[in-house]
Parts: structure tokens; C-alpha cells; sequence
């Protein structure tokens, strides 16, 4: 083991910490409403499905027909569709942050999400995340999806650092436990400013 390494990188979540999640179960409780679905019925074919989506498994039509589209609706998919992507709002003050950490501090950004590769590259997109982005360990294009620590050690390869070098963020405890058995800087996501404090007790601190 590494002790007192620098930080020279930073594992980031993208929903949750960045942007509000993508298709989450308020998300879904909304589609049923508004579409008029039965949520129970689509919350249960999502979770049976929607591991092989954000594997990279699945096409996100595909994904569709087997949750909302297996019968006849009165609305299309490309309007359902569209609605999911509407779902995903940025939290500036925390993409600010790491646009600054980053250009201050020298580091590597990579992004280590779960998510289905339509709605990664809307979001990508959308907010201009590959502007300062370095890499994306997605689940979608890794076939990986956290907690499974072959993604955590994809991102580490990928970015060519020890994991003592590493401060990862997360809004869910357990991907913050599972990444923290591997040595990484853990930093369980709550609000802006009780991470950029934890941030600053690993030495990044922003100038003024």
C-alpha cells in the first residue's frame, strides 16, 4: 500500500451527484401517472430488465417494448422516450466544483456510473460533461455495472493511477463501501457543501 499519495484523480458519479438520475423510480411513478400506466406492473418488468440495459445488453428500445410497449398504447415510444430524457436536470454548483478542481488541481476526471447507453449519451451530450471529462467507465460500454469492483478496477486502469491516489463520489453508500475496500478517498455525496469540505480535507481546496 501507497500512504500519503496525492490525489490525482476523481471518480465521479454521474447521477445523483452531477445531475439528477436519469429514470429512478420518482422518475417512473411520474411516466405511470402521466401516461397512464399501472406502475406496480411497469416498476416490476423495469426491475427484471433494467440491469441488462445499463449493461449494454439491451437497446433502449428494446428496453421499452419489454416494459411499456409489449401492448398497444395510445402514445409512441419516441414520446415516452422523450420524456425520460426530459427527466435529467444538471446540479451546476457540483459540475462547477469539478470544472475548477480539475483545472486547479491537475486531475483526472472519469465518470464510473450504472447507466444504459442512450440516456449516458444524452447526458453527455446535453451538458457538455465530455468538455471536461477525461474518460467515461460506464456501465454501458463496460458490460460492468458497480458494485462489482471489475468497474471500479477498469477506471483505475483506464486512468493509470493506485487507488490511494483516487477520490471517488458517490451518493450511494454502498458503491462508496464497496470502492473504499479497494484503499480508494471516499466521499459519500449529500449535499454541495459537505463535499466540497470532505474535498478539502484531502487537500482540494479551490484558489480564493
Amino acid at each position: 500500500m501507497l500512504d500519503n499519495q496525492p490525489i490525482k484523480a476523481l471518480f465521479l458519479d454521474i447521477g445523483g451527484v452531477l445531475l439528477t438520475n436519469g429514470w429512478d423510480r420518482h422518475a417512473r411513478r411520474h411516466a405511470a401517472e402521466l401516461f397512464g400506466l399501472d406502475y406496480a406492473q411497469l416498476d416490476e418488468r423495469h426491475h427484471l430488465t433494467f440491469d441488462t440495459y445499463e449493461s449494454g445488453k439491451l437497446s433502449l428500445d428494446d428496453y421499452l417494448k419489454r416494459i411499456v410497449f409489449y401492448e398497444k398504447r395510445h402514445f409512441s415510444p419516441l414520446e415516452f422516450t422523450r420524456f425520460i430524457m426530459e427527466q435529467s436536470q444538471p446540479f451546476p454548483e457540483m459540475i462547477e466544483l469539478m470544472k475548477q478542481l480539475r483545472q486547479q488541481h491537475g486531475l483526472k476526471l472519469v465518470a464510473v456510473n450504472n447507466e444504459g447507453r442512450e440516456i449516458n449519451a444524452h447526458r453527455i451530450r446535453q451538458f457538455g460533461l465530455d468538455t471536461f471529462f477525461d474518460a467515461f467507465v460506464s456501465s454501458c460500454y463496460a458490460h460492468l455495472r458497480k458494485p462489482d469492483t471489475d468497474l471500479y478496477q477498469l477506471a483505475l486502469d483506464v486512468a493509470q493511477v493506485e487507488p490511494e491516489q483516487v477520490a471517488y463520489i458517490d451518493d450511494r453508500l454502498m458503491f462508496v463501501q464497496v470502492a473504499r475496500t479497494m484503499r480508494m478517498h471516499c466521499i459519500q455525496h449529500v449535499d454541495y457543501d459537505t463535499t466540497r469540505s470532505k474535498l478539502a480535507t484531502l487537500g482540494l481546496t479551490l484558489d480564493g
